[in-house]
């Protein structure tokens, strides 16, 4: 394991660690250095931002450039203290007593008695009680377990996560008392040329292909993708990683079409089936996430409605049966 708090060389390897995250996490340079900055003077971070902003990239990589634990907790409202701390097993209860040996560690305990990164996924979806245990050890750097005893955090312990904005569907305020116990870093959303990037990266494994995916066509759907989180009818827009499934979609429908990625038959229908979904309408407008895509699309695109009512050559209405709202 890496000892990031060792001092020799310390800013000199810090810098380097910086150096490698930042190669691999695109657009993320300031937040890179806060995070790392935070974890090397031994403090909890919590990195709130939207969906799709690199939060869990970032941790990971993290951990993965550190050489340390990472033990991954998802967040939702099941998540119990018990699935968290661990528990003793009942058969074995039955049989052998509450013996140490029949405990079962979970992500909590582990990460405790291993030194290790405690990842929290969607932090706000975490039922209360089960933050008032996290608060505890944050503060003690220490869990006493019924029947067990008392565990304490090894060197290199930190608990680290994630959260979506507060608006977000599922999520709940976190208390002030968490807070007070973690350093916060916000993200946004990154650049154009950040998110034209990540594109690109995710849709091939070497320099872009232009006879495939050139790179008017990768920008014009990150234009798109970026225009559906300012529209006045959409309560919460796309994630980078609608543009990456309309890329991927769109490709595999251009083969099966036998037509170019630019085509309105293949790009609006990628659009379709890969943004529909990621949207979220505001209440009381009558528009379909249908509608305000292929919107949208037009303006990004320049396909716009022929005189008389007609259509362009490719335009498709919504699914039927779509919903009005979401």
């Amino acid at each position: 394991m890496v000892e990031v708090m060792a001092e020799p060389g310390r800013n000199g390897d810090l810098h380097q660690l910086v150096d490698r995250l930042s190669a691999g996490v695109v657009g993320r340079v300031r937040e890179i250095e806060l995070a790392v900055a935070a974890i090397a003077s031994d403090r909890h971070i919590v990195i709130e931002g939207p969906p799709g902003t690199g939060k869990s990239t970032l941790l990971r990589a993290i951990a993965r450039e550190l050489g340390i634990g990472f033990e991954f907790v998802e967040g939702n409202a099941e998540l119990t203290p018990a699935r968290v701390v661990g528990h003793f097993d009942p058969a074995r209860v039955l049989s052998d007593g509450y013996d140490p040996d029949v405990f079962v560690p979970g992500p909590l305990a582990t990460a405790l008695q291993n030194g290790s990164l405690l990842y929290i996924e969607e932090l706000n979806r975490v039922p209360e009680e089960t933050l008032n245990v996290l608060i505890t050890v944050m503060s003690e750097r220490e869990i006493t377990v019924p029947r067990l005893g008392r565990l304490e955090a090894a060197p290199g312990f930190r608990l680290v996560a994630a959260m979506n904005p507060f608006d977000a569907v599922g999520t709940a305020r976190i208390s002030g008392a968490v807070y007070d116990r973690m350093c916060r870093i916000a993200v946004s959303y990154q650049s154009t040329d950040d998110e034209t990037m990540i594109v690109q990266r995710a849709v091939a494994s070497g320099p872009p292909d232009e006879t495939k995916d050139p790179i008017d066509w990768i920008g014009l759907v990150v234009e798109l993708v970026r225009a559906t989180r300012s529209h006045p009818d959409v309560r919460i827009g796309s994630s980078v990683r609608g543009a990456i499934d309309m890329v991927f979609v769109a490709n595999s429908l251009a083969e099966l079409r036998e037509l170019p990625v630019l085509a309105p038959k293949v790009s609006l229908d990628a659009a379709l089936v890969s943004l529909s979904g990621r949207i979220r309408v505001r209440e009381g407008t009558t528009r379909t996430p249908e509608d305000i895509i292929t919107e949208l699309w037009e303006a990004t695109f320049n396909r716009t409605t022929g005189e008389g009512g007609g259509e362009t050559e490719g335009k498709a209405g919504a699914p039927t049966g779509a919903t009005t709202s979401r």
